[in-house]
């Protein structure tokens, strides 16, 4: 299945660059990341995918149960991709936020995109290393 973090903006800090990138190598690159300056733009040629949207409101899950999400839609074949929208420094629009098949949470505070990209990232790969009974989730 792919899986794509959609950020609206850039990612500027080098020190948020390099995280990402390590994990997109320890991911085998399954997950790519694409900064977009529109996220609504992007959207309107993708058919067939999984959205999840990144909300203050959404759903919070433990690291557990972010795994067995990913396992549930990977198995179902509703899709053929998961793409993870990140708003800008404006949130998703409405238009964004009412095509989410699921709004997740990563708390109720407020992070940075290119933070949010970050620690989206590394969920994502503990997801897979608690999937596959591997160490590093504990």
């Amino acid at each position: 299945m792919n899986i794509k973090i959609i950020l609206e903006g850039k990612i500027k800090e080098p020190y948020f660059k390099l995280g990402i990138d390590e994990f997109k190598k320890r991911l085998l690159n399954k997950v790519e990341v694409l900064e977009v300056s529109n996220i609504s733009e992007f959207l309107k040629n993708k058919s067939g995918a999984y959205i999840v949207t990144l909300e203050i409101e959404g759903k919070m899950l433990s690291s557990k149960e972010f795994a067995q999400k990913l396992r549930e839609i990977e198995t179902s074949g509703i899709a053929n991709e998961i793409l993870f929208l990140i708003g800008g420094a404006e949130g998703l629009s409405k238009e964004v936020r009412d095509l989410s098949d699921f709004k997740l949470s990563m708390s109720k505070m407020t992070f940075l995109h290119q933070e949010a990209t970050f620690i989206l990232i590394e969920q994502i790969y503990r997801a897979y290393k608690i999937l596959n009974n591997e160490p590093y989730h504990k």
